[in-house]
C-alpha cells in the first residue's frame, strides 16, 4: 500500500486508474470537477503543488512552456503567464489543431491572468498556432492518474499526451532533452510495473506533489514521434491536424502505414495505387505548369478521378483561406487522406481558393464534414458548399 491506495498484484492500467479515482472521491481529496473518475482528477493541494514549479531550473530557463488544460494544472499555466513565459495548451481532444496561445491582454491585472489561466480563459484569450507556427517548446508539463517515481506515467487513458507529444516530437517542437513535469497528488504516485508501459507512452522527468518535487532521472525513451503503424482511421477522422503530419511526412518519405492498412495489406493493394496516382498527379502538374495557362487567374482544372462521364449533376465545394505559399500538391495529399478526393479540383491559388466538384450533394456534404477543420501550413482552410452548384464545362486535365 502506497499513500493509500492498494493495488492487487498483476493490475492492469485500468485498475490502476480506478483505484486511484475511488481513492480520491473516498477520502475527501478530490476537488472540482465532480466525479474525478474518467478525468485527470483535481485533487486539494492542486495549487500548491504547481507552485512548486518556480522552484525548478527548468521554468527558470524556458521560455516557450505547453502546459494541458486539466484543472490541477492550472497554478501551472498562471505560473507560465506571470513570468510572462509563451504558454502552448493543446486544442480539446486536438479537434482544431494542436496548439493555441494564450494572449493576455495588454495591460492585463493579475485577475485577468487568473482568467487566462482557466479553462474559461483557454478559450477566451487564445490563437491557434499552425504546424507551420515554428513553435519551440523548451518544457512539457502533462496531467497523469498515476505516477511512479520512475518516472512511468498512467493517464486517463484516452492517448491524447502521449499523441501531443508524439506530434509535437514530429514538428520538431520538442527536442529528446526537453523535460517533461507532471503534477499530482502524493497519493497518486505508486509502484507501477514497467511492463504496463507501451512504447508509445509518455514518462516523465519532474514530479509535482503538495509535499515533495521529486526528480525521477528516467531513462525510458521518451516516444520519438507518431508511431503510425498504431494510428486508425478511426483516429484520423477525430484529429484532423493528424492528418495534415501524416501527408507531411508522407511527402518526406517517411513509412506512414496505419494500423487498418497493414491488416487490410493482404486483402488490398489500395496504397500502392495511391501512390501511383499521387506519381501521376505529380507529372501531369509539372506538364500542366507549363502549358496550361486557364483563363485570366491561372486557374488550374484537375481531374482526380478515371472520369467524369454518366457522373449526373455535380455538387462543387469551395475551400478557401488557402496561404500564399500552399502547394497544390499539398491540397491534393491532404484530399486523399482525408478520403475526400474529387472528380474534379479546380486550383485558384493566386485567389487563395479552390473548387472541388463532387458527383452528388452526398459526397459533397461527405467531404465538408471529413475536411472540417483542416489547417495546412499554419492556416485553418474555410469549406463549405460552393453558393452557384452547377456542372463546369472548364478545360480538364486527364489523370489516364
Amino acid at each position: 500500500m502506497e499513500g493509500g491506495v492498494r493495488l492487487r498484484a498483476g493490475a492492469s492500467k485500468w485498475d490502476v486508474r480506478e483505484k486511484v479515482w475511488e481513492y480520491l472521491e473516498s477520502s475527501g481529496l478530490a476537488d472540482f470537477p465532480r466525479p474525478v473518475h474518467r478525468r485527470i482528477p483535481n485533487f486539494k493541494g492542486s495549487h500548491q503543488a504547481c507552485c512548486s514549479i518556480k522552484d525548478l531550473d527548468i521554468f527558470s530557463r524556458a521560455h516557450e512552456i505547453k502546459v494541458d488544460p486539466d484543472k490541477p494544472l492550472e497554478g501551472v499555466r498562471l505560473a507560465a503567464l506571470q513570468a510572462r513565459k509563451t504558454l502552448l495548451v493543446p486544442t480539446p481532444r486536438l479537434r482544431t489543431g494542436l496548439f493555441n496561445r494564450i494572449v493576455p491582454p495588454p495591460g492585463a491585472t493579475k485577475e485577468i491572468l487568473r482568467t487566462c489561466a482557466t479553462s474559461q480563459g483557454i478559450k477566451e484569450y487564445s490563437v491557434p498556432v499552425g504546424l507551420d507556427g515554428k513553435a519551440r517548446v523548451d518544457l512539457v508539463v502533462v496531467g497523469s492518474v498515476a505516477v511512479s517515481e520512475k518516472g512511468w506515467r498512467i493517464g486517463k487513458g484516452e492517448g491524447y499526451a502521449d499523441m501531443e507529444y508524439a506530434m509535437m516530437v514530429s514538428m520538431g517542437a520538442v527536442q529528446k532533452d526537453t523535460p517533461v513535469v507532471t503534477v499530482v497528488h502524493d497519493c497518486q504516485v505508486l509502484d507501477i510495473a514497467e511492463e504496463l508501459l507501451d512504447d508509445h507512452d509518455l514518462t516523465v522527468d519532474y514530479i509535482l506533489t503538495p509535499t515533495r518535487t521529486i526528480k525521477t532521472n528516467c531513462k525510458r525513451p521518451k516516444p520519438q514521434g507518431i508511431m503510425w503503424h498504431k494510428v486508425s482511421y478511426e483516429m484520423l477522422e477525430k484529429i484532423p491536424i493528424l492528418k495534415s503530419l501524416r501527408c507531411k511526412e508522407k511527402e518526406a518519405g517517411k513509412d506512414v502505414t496505419l494500423r487498418d492498412e497493414r491488416s487490410d495489406s493482404a486483402h488490398s493493394d489500395r496504397p500502392a495505387a495511391v501512390d501511383e496516382q499521387a506519381a501521376a498527379e505529380g507529372a501531369r502538374a509539372q506538364a500542366a505548369a507549363g502549358s496550361a495557362q486557364l483563363g485570366p487567374h491561372s486557374v488550374e482544372s484537375d481531374a482526380l478521378s478515371p472520369s467524369l462521364e454518366g457522373c449526373g449533376t455535380i455538387t462543387t465545394v469551395y475551400v478557401g483561406n488557402i496561404p500564399p505559399s500552399l502547394r497544390v500538391s499539398e491540397l491534393k495529399c491532404a484530399l486523399r487522406e482525408f478520403r475526400a478526393t474529387p472528380l474534379r479540383l479546380n486550383w485558384q491559388g493566386a485567389q487563395h481558393r479552390a473548387f472541388l466538384d463532387y458527383k452528388d450533394k452526398a459526397a459533397a456534404e461527405s467531404a465538408v464534414s471529413s475536411l472540417k477543420g483542416l489547417s495546412l501550413r499554419g492556416s485553418t482552410l474555410r469549406v463549405e458548399l460552393a453558393k452557384n452548384q452547377r456542372n463546369k464545362g472548364q478545360v480538364e486535365i486527364n489523370s489516364e
